[in-house]
C-alpha cells in the first residue's frame, strides 16, 4: 500500500537531513528547517553555483531534437538515430549536468540514449538511493532543496514502456505555494523545445497526463 502523504514527508525530510550539513549559528538556516517551508526563500550561494554550472551548458544551443548527439556536449556526432519517431535528449542532458556536478545518475554507456528518461526514472526510484539520491513528497519539498543547493530532478515514466518519458532539472525559485501548484517550479531542460528557462507545467506538456494528473516525481542528491 502507498504510504500516506504525511508518512512519505516524515520519510522525506529524515532522508534530507542525512545530507545536511550540521546546523550552524548565524543567519543561516538549516537544511531542517528551510525543507519544512512551504515558502523556500531566495537561492543560496551554493545554489547559484549549481545553476551557473547548469546553466554554462548552454541547453538551449545543444541536445536538439531529432539528431543524434553525444551526451556529454550535447553536439550533433552524425550518427544515425535508432528506432521511430523524433528523439528528443532530456536524459542525455540531465546526465551530463549530473556529470559536471559529480554526481551520478543512470547514463551511458550502463543504459543507451533511447528512453533512457524511463530508465533513469525506475532507476531513481530502485538503485538511487545507495548513490545518494532522495526522493522528495512534493513541489514545495523540491524547491526548497533547489533553493539550498541541492541537485533536483523532475521525472516523469510514460505509460508504455516503448514511449519515452521526461525528466528535468528543478531551479532555484520563490514561487508562491498557489503558483508552485498551479504551474510548478521552474526547470531547466532539453527536450521537443530546449529551456533554460520553462515552468514545469509547460516543460511538460507532451506528457498531458504527468502535470495534470501529479504524476511527476522528484529526486534530490547533495551536490559535493
Amino acid at each position: 500500500m502507498p504510504a500516506s502523504p504525511a508518512l512519505r514527508t516524515a520519510l522525506c525530510l529524515t532522508a534530507v537531513l542525512t545530507l545536511a550539513p550540521p546546523a550552524q549559528a548565524g543567519p543561516h538556516t538549516s537544511h531542517f528547517s528551510t525543507s519544512v517551508q512551504p515558502m523556500a526563500g531566495a537561492a543560496s550561494l551554493k545554489a547559484r553555483s549549481v545553476m551557473a554550472v547548469i546553466d554554462s551548458l548552454d541547453v538551449e544551443h545543444h541536445w536538439p531534437a531529432g539528431v543524434h548527439v553525444n551526451w556529454q556536449t550535447g553536439d550533433p556526432d552524425d550518427r544515425p538515430e535508432s528506432g521511430e519517431g523524433k528523439h528528443t535528449h532530456c536524459s542525455a542532458f540531465v546526465a551530463a549536468a549530473a556529470k559536471q556536478l559529480g554526481v551520478y545518475i543512470l547514463r551511458p554507456p550502463e543504459h543507451g540514449q533511447v528512453l533512457l528518461a524511463n530508465a533513469q526514472y525506475n532507476w531513481l526510484s530502485g538503485d538511487g538511493a545507495q548513490q545518494g539520491w532522495i526522493e522528495l513528497p512534493d513541489a514545495a519539498a523540491a524547491q526548497a532543496s533547489a533553493n539550498r543547493g541541492l541537485l533536483v530532478l523532475a521525472a516523469y515514466k510514460s505509460h508504455k514502456s516503448d514511449k519515452p518519458g521526461h525528466i528535468a532539472i528543478v531551479r532555484p525559485g520563490t514561487k508562491s505555494p498557489d503558483r508552485l501548484q498551479a504551474e510548478g517550479p521552474d526547470i531547466t531542460q532539453a527536450g521537443e523545445t530546449n529551456y533554460r528557462v520553462v515552468d514545469e507545467r509547460t516543460g511538460f506538456q507532451g506528457h498531458p497526463h504527468a502535470f495534470a494528473d501529479n504524476e511527476i516525481l522528484y529526486f534530490a542528491h547533495d551536490v559535493p
